[in-house]
């Protein structure tokens, strides 16, 4: 197994033409402007490592998009027509987060005060979500048909892979 290469910024952009990019995110994050990698490169990283499990070798952008964009450089959106736009995934949890917060208090006040709960939980799941740097309602709401990544064979991706 070959370990995934990290790469900075300054590495990634003098290296790119030598690599076969892979975007990791949802369309919506990728139609929301691209260079390489997911937002903080924690997906990529991952997918890195799954690919280099298969005997692919790989490297992954330190920091992700984030870091390209802090950087100053251009990330490339597709043409409103061509993207099938839909929220990112941080915005999904956001508006979810706040709806559930909502829908607790609101409830809490005109039905029962334990529907209050509800709102410590998704208040405590984010602070979680935080510190652990994970997110459980992002893996929740990325099973949703809209967040589901169009199927490919797997076979067919790792021999072309393989191949390069």
């Amino acid at each position: 197994m070959t370990a995934p290469v990290g790469l900075d910024i300054a590495q990634a952009r003098t290296r790119l033409h030598e690599f076969a990019v892979i975007d990791v995110r949802t369309r919506a994050e990728y139609a929301s402007g691209h260079p390489v990698v997911c937002a903080s490169g924690a997906r990529s990283e991952n997918t890195c490592k799954l690919l280099a499990e298969q005997g692919v070798t790989t490297a992954t952008l330190a920091g992700g998009t984030g870091a390209w964009a802090a950087e100053g450089h251009d990330l490339h959106r597709p043409a409103a027509r061509d993207a099938r736009a839909g929220w990112s995934m941080e915005r999904q949890v956001r508006f979810t987060a706040g709806a559930l917060v909502l829908l607790g208090l609101l409830l809490g006040l005109l039905v029962h005060p334990a529907f209050q709960f509800l709102s410590a939980g998704i208040a405590g799941g984010l602070v979680f979500s935080a510190l652990m740097n994970t997110c459980g309602m992002a893996v929740v709401l990325g099973k949703l048909p809209h967040n589901r990544p169009r199927t490919a064979d797997l076979d067919d991706a790792l021999a072309a892979l393989r191949g390069r």
